[in-house]
């Protein structure tokens, strides 16, 4: 009878001892077998022992799961580097203030190996799922001793850090298990470069596989759908000491995470759903063939939805057009000519749109430039190729400039950013825009130019004939003086012949829309994107120094909704010059008959 009261005086103490370390915390006098394990205050998180998958496998490890998940989950793994061979081991704080694990000989299997201390120290699994050690009677974050959300293993959660703490010394970073029965680490990971510019990246093994541009202010350049995730929200932090990005999801009731799965060799968020009591994936990374890195070489742009998806960028050409036309596009593409740095009119900048920035090791940022300001940064410097804002919100500030070659550029429609692009000035000046409107027909250029244009002259002509006897002139104009002109005062604007020429591409044959009795009409660019018409005199043409003067007069004196905007004028040397605004898809005659 005796024996019989103590065997079960014994198992209670056993039940009991189980039931008391099943809590969330475990103290320096306490510890942790292979047959208990800790739970969240919440009941979301648990910690414990755990064989993974369907392996058959002796290999035991300590990892943290979500409890009330039947499927079990595994977020972090403490030993994955070293698995316990049996179910005798031991989890506790050893008189150092270490988390260790030990087997049955005693041997260190694992180890927090801190050497913050502390005179009480315990060890506490969170609501969150961060298992820290701190000191007993502190519970703030910024004095934990250790945690696990500072060393993650394949898995992303809510408050977790991914980037770097210089004054740490940290690294937050992510690696895939080798597979879903082995949670040691794979060759599959995700991290934050350590530059001026900072983004994710992810590597197979020493091969960089994929890039997420830097963060442009809203969301990271390459992935629009962080920005747009309405249930995520996302929050940067960068600083001298550190960068990283972390989430908080709005809805407190959703179970969402973000894994490294190395079978797929993808980013993926995935969410628990209840009805089907399964996880389904909500997003994926990468997600097509543009976002592998750099797949089209430097100066190429990857474009979904076009055969072949690379092209080179306007101003550029394939560097090996062998290899290009056999769709093996690593050697990237070369500038069709060479610029002269730093001498007015040789070089400029073209303007992509809705384009992922380049990568950005080859770049140098300044928050607080603007983007003037980050031209002629660029400008002066021979070694940079291209420049943006480093913030596009709110209509965009900062400067990002790069230096060399452009790697990794793919077009984003309807997201993305500008970038500016270095070239010779006798390069065209047209938007990049056969990519961004693949499926869409090139834009029609003015149609019936001549009778349009003679519509407007009789317009001129009349309105002439009724000043023609007023005594005033209303323009001062240009006085000639030993073949050098002065400019003086006009009601319109006055262009500069070197931006005119810029933007028309020195008049180019390419850019010519028509011409007529006055001489021709070209279409240009100028240096903030608008795009305009550009009347040119030509010396055959019978209107004189006088009359031109006269037609500037009457387009400032006159606005009126059936006539061409005039933007302004440009009298230098030996042109005379008139610039209209572009009406582009519609003749000048439609605007003047409506």
């Amino acid at each position: 009878m005796a024996m019989l009261t103590i065997l079960l005086l014994s198992k209670l103490l056993s039940l009991f001892s189980k039931f008391a370390v099943a809590t969330d915390t475990i103290t320096q006098s306490e510890f942790l077998e292979d047959n208990t394990t800790l739970v969240s205050n919440n009941g979301t998180f648990e910690l414990g022992f755990f064989t993974p998958g369907s392996s058959s496998s002796p290999n035991r490890y300590v990892g943290i799961w979500y409890k009330n998940i039947p499927i079990r989950t595994l977020v972090w793994v403490a030993n994955r580097d070293n698995p316990i061979k049996d179910n005798s081991s031991k989890l506790s704080i050893n008189t150092q203030g270490n988390l260790v694990l030990v087997n049955q000989n005693n041997t260190v299997i694992w180890s927090t190996n801190t050497t913050a201390k502390a005179s009480l120290v315990v060890a506490q699994l969170l609501d969150s799922g961060n298992l820290v050690l701190r000191d007993e009677k502190d519970t703030n974050p910024e004095n934990y001793l250790w945690q696990s959300f500072d060393y993650p293993s394949d898995t992303f959660l809510p408050g977790m850090k991914l980037g770097w703490d210089l004054k740490k010394g940290l690294n937050w970073f992510l690696t895939a298990w080798k597979n879903w029965d082995d949670p040691s680490p794979g060759d599959f990971t995700r991290s934050t470069l350590h530059t001026n510019n900072p983004e994710e990246v992810m590597w197979k093994g020493t091969t960089q596989y994929y890039r997420s541009g830097p963060w442009d202010g809203i969301g990271f350049s390459g992935i629009p759908s962080v920005s747009s995730d309405s249930n995520t929200n996302y929050t940067i932090v960068s600083n001298k000491d550190e960068f990283y990005i972390t989430y908080s999801l709005i809805d407190k009731s959703l179970i969402s995470r973000v894994v490294m799965n190395q079978t797929r060799y993808a980013r993926q968020r995935l969410a628990w759903n209840i009805d089907s009591q399964t996880w389904r994936v909500s997003s994926e990374l990468p997600t097509d063939f543009c976002d592998q890195y750099n797949i089209c070489g430097a100066f190429g742009i990857c474009v979904i939805g076009q055969a072949p998806a690379c092209k080179c960028l306007d101003g550029f050409k394939p560097k090996s057009p062998r290899n290009w036309t056999q769709m093996s596009w690593n050697q990237g593409c070369v500038h069709n000519q060479t610029w002269s740095c730093r001498k007015k009119g040789r070089d400029g900048f073209n303007k992509f749109s809705n384009v992922k920035v380049p990568d950005t090791r080859r770049s140098w940022v300044n928050a607080n430039m603007t983007l003037d300001e980050c031209k002629n940064k660029c400008w002066e410097n021979c070694s940079c190729t291209a420049y943006a804002n480093s913030d596009i919100k709110g209509g965009g500030s900062g400067c990002a400039i790069w230096f060399s070659d452009l790697l990794d550029i793919r077009l984003m429609p309807n997201a993305g950013q500008d970038l500016y692009i270095r070239l010779a000035m006798s390069e065209t000046a047209q938007q990049y825009q056969e990519a961004k409107h693949s499926s869409k027909k090139k834009v029609v250029v003015i149609a019936s130019t001549v009778s349009s244009v003679i519509a407007i002259l009789l317009i001129f002509i009349f309105i002439y004939w009724s000043y023609k006897n007023k005594n005033k002139e209303i323009i001062t104009g240009i006085e000639g003086k030993n073949n050098k002109s002065q400019q003086e005062d006009f009601e319109l604007p006055l262009f500069d012949l070197a931006s005119i020429a810029h933007a028309t591409n020195n008049f180019s044959n390419d850019n010519k829309l028509g011409e007529g009795g006055f001489g021709p009409v070209y279409k240009g660019i100028l240096p903030y994107g608008q795009e305009v018409a550009v009347k040119r005199l030509s010396e055959t043409s019978r209107q004189g120094l006088k009359e031109f003067k006269n037609e500037v007069m009457l387009c400032a004196e006159l606005q009126h909704r059936n006539l061409v905007k005039v933007l302004g004028c440009c009298i230098q040397d030996d042109e005379k010059l008139l610039i209209y605004e572009y009406m582009a898809n519609k003749s000048l005659d439609v605007f003047l008959f409506d």
